[in-house]
């Protein structure tokens, strides 16, 4: 019997919780963040509009806003689009077996407390930073490339 206020409880202190989700990213060392005024469903459109414009390929999404409403709990949305293109694929990767395992490298969708939404993400250099020992100069010039494609699309994205 007792087991039932228990369960109420803990589902309604989950619900309070999940409330304050709703954060928006804060400065990370090697992350650009994108304040926009756009809606979530809009900048995400308009990620993947610019992803594809500037020659990049949309490798995953993932997100938990859908799961969870599927569950009964409402979260901000929140969409992880990872990008990346074959051609880099292939020169990163014989560069350095293990700097493949951060790709694709992501841009990162959240919707604000006010409605609009944010795009962030981490810079190409900043990612494959721990494996310039192996892939040397050449994978520092191919993360400075990708570094400049990555703030095209996001300047192409929030405009």
């Amino acid at each position: 019997m007792r087991l039932l206020p228990l369960s109420t409880f803990t589902l309604s202190a989950f619900a309070l919780a999940t409330a304050s989700l709703a954060a928006d990213p804060k400065p990370r060392d090697g992350w650009v963040i994108h304040d926009t005024d756009k809606p979530y469903d809009t900048l995400i459109q308009d990620v993947r509009s610019a992803v594809t414009a500037n020659g990049m390929g949309i490798v995953t999404q993932a997100g938990p806003t859908g799961a969870a409403a599927k569950r009964g709990i409402t979260i901000p949305g929140n969409r992880v689009i990872g990008v990346f293109n074959n051609d880099y694929a292939v020169k990163i990767l014989g560069l350095s077996t293990g700097a493949m395992i951060e790709a694709p490298i992501r841009f990162y969708v959240t919707e604000d407390n006010d409605g609009s939404a944010t795009l962030s993400y981490k810079t190409p250099s900043h990612v494959f930073a721990p494996y310039l020992d192996e892939g040397g100069a050449t994978l520092q010039a191919l993360a400075a490339e990708l570094d400049t494609r990555f703030a095209v699309i996001a300047e192409q994205a929030v405009k």
